[in-house]
């Protein structure tokens, strides 16, 4: 595990291996995730906090308050969306928003789109963020995969402004300042930071070295689906 942990493009941290072994061996006792966590930071096992960059960032959140009045919404609010996208009884409805290595819109930054049942992941490079160049990018991806979109919903950002000339999907604009209301793409984008700090361009990542991120996260036991990774359990839905 230890030796699995430390590599950089693994597709489990902690709480995959234990549910993982959990599943497999059911008749051996297995510590738990906040066990393990424990076991590391009393160095009692060869991995260290630095190894594992989402444990780092495990904190209380506090409560901010923002006014949703001061902003106008870009099209179709999140409020119009059907049951069956809300409750997530099918494929094909996504969550969208762009990871930035350096906030300058003429940086390089990703496209990355999340499917709400099965988590499954695209990341696209995109050579900037102008609202143009997500329009035409995500585009592409859906012409790509024909029947893959039946929505997508992005949060309000100036970027997304022209999402509503998009063809082949309905798209839905989160509120302001809600990133809770695309839960699953926020929580995949926290995944990626674990390969792609804050703060480094996007310029030093290679089309090759994005596509293993999404590999690895694809790949990436999840407890939500019952331990099977998101590549396994869309295969299943598609």
């Amino acid at each position: 595990m230890t030796k699995a942990l430390k590599k950089h493009f693994r597709s489990a941290g902690v709480d995959g291996f234990v549910h993982q072994f959990q599943a497999k061996y059911p008749r051996f006792k297995c510590p738990s995730t906040p066990t393990v966590y424990r076991y590391i930071d009393r160095d009692l096992l060869d991995v260290k906090n630095s190894d594992l960059p989402k444990k780092l960032r495990r904190r209380v959140k506090g409560k901010h308050k923002h006014s949703r009045h001061n902003k106008k919404i870009l099209g179709t609010s999140i409020e119009e969306r059907p049951k069956s996208v809300t409750e997530r009884t099918a494929f094909g409805n996504w969550e969208g928003d762009l990871v930035k290595g350096r906030r300058v819109a003429s940086e390089p930054a990703l496209l990355t789109l999340t499917e709400r049942m099965s988590r499954f992941e695209i990341i696209i490079k995109l050579p900037d963020y102008h609202a143009q160049t997500c329009l035409d990018a995500l585009q592409k991806v859906i012409d790509q995969y024909p029947g893959w979109f039946k929505s997508i919903t992005f949060d309000n950002g100036s970027e997304f402004s022209k999402l509503t000339q998009i063809k082949g999907t309905k798209i839905y604009f989160a509120h302001p300042f809600s990133p809770w209301e695309r839960g699953s793409n926020e929580n995949t984008n926290g995944l990626i930071r674990e390969y792609i700090p804050k703060g480094r361009s996007l310029k030093q990542f290679t089309e090759a070295q994005i596509h293993q991120v999404q590999n690895a996260i694809n790949d990436k036991p999840r407890k939500i689906l019952h331990c099977l990774s998101a590549k396994a359990f869309s295969k299943t839905l598609r």
